[in-house]
């Protein structure tokens, strides 16, 4: 309760990564039920993400994401239907590319080594955003 925004958006895209690969190894095992449950959890997932963006602030960026999380949708939707694996693969390399680059916000947001505690200070209160 106490993360950063961008952490928290951090954790969110592990929890689907780690959902999507549970769906592709139930999908093998022929373990429908747990498939389908993973892809559901999966699905909430990018629904949350999606419904955390800010269009105002975030304008073209937040435009490309909206778009792109329902592009996944489609595609786990699509995966459950024809219990398909290729559409799974794409929707984890697309949240894998998405989640590297939050790391990298996240890389970016946390003070330099010996900044001292009033860097720390200064940089609590700043508004956190990877739109540069």
């Amino acid at each position: 309760m106490t993360a950063e925004p961008v952490r928290l958006i951090q954790i969110l895209y592990r929890a689907a990564l780690d959902s999507i690969a549970s769906a592709r190894r139930h999908l093998k095992l022929g373990d429908i039920r747990a498939r389908s449950r993973a892809i559901s959890k999966t699905m909430a997932i990018i629904t949350e993400l999606s419904l955390s963006l800010d269009h105002a602030a975030g304008g073209d960026l937040s435009k490309n994401l909206a778009e792109l999380y329902a592009y996944m949708q489609t595609l786990l939707i699509r995966a459950n239907v024809e219990q398909s694996d290729p559409p799974l693969a794409e929707a984890q390399s697309l949240l894998s590319v998405l989640f590297e680059g939050w790391q990298s916000c996240l890389e970016l947001e946390k003070p330099a080594v010996g900044a001292g505690v009033d860097a720390v200070r200064v940089r609590a209160y700043e508004p956190v955003s990877c739109a540069y």
